[in-house]
């Protein structure tokens, strides 16, 4: 077989298994493809799916986007955005309503600063569809917030 344009792919994936101490088969095992075609894909001679890669990704304990760049399925700009956003709606102590505004507010400043702004905005929105209108939050609002965004009252900040 001639040789994709995989081969950095696939020395990545050689050097993260072993960095993970895995066998190729442990790593096949965990991640459900076969022992064979894992090997095919180290060696450059197979292009794995997006599947795939979130698979092995998942099995490494690494992340999918970093694959995804690496197989030439995501540019490298796009994987940052797409990390920003996946941490934001990872983090557990912000709810669903502040996250969809730290998602406009990044949106905005993307804009402002000349930046395309993708179709991975209104990805992220779907994860929130049932949460509270975005529209109605008061940015200026004073006083402190708690971490779910409701008032903070005085007994729960003691003064000094």
């Amino acid at each position: 077989m001639a040789s994709l344009n995989v081969g950095n792919l696939g020395e990545y994936l050689r050097e993260q298994r072993r960095n993970a101490q895995l066998s190729l088969r442990q790593l096949a095992d965990a991640a459900g493809v076969s022992n064979p075609y894992l090997s095919q894909i180290e060696r450059g001679l197979r292009k794995p799916s997006a599947d795939v890669l979130q698979q092995v990704a998942k099995a490494l304990r690494i992340s999918a986007e970093t694959l995804y760049v690496r197989a030439g399925i995501l540019d490298e700009k796009e994987r940052d955005e797409l990390e920003t956003r996946a941490v934001i709606l990872a983090d557990p102590s912000v709810n669903e309503r502040q996250k969809q505004v730290l998602l406009q507010i990044y949106e905005s400043f993307r804009k402002e600063n000349g930046f395309e702004v993708s179709g991975y905005a209104d990805e992220a929105s779907s994860y929130a569809d049932d949460a509270d209108d975005v529209d109605d939050v008061d940015a200026t609002a004073d006083g402190p917030r708690t971490a779910d965004g409701s008032d903070a009252s005085p007994k729960d900040h003691p003064s000094s």
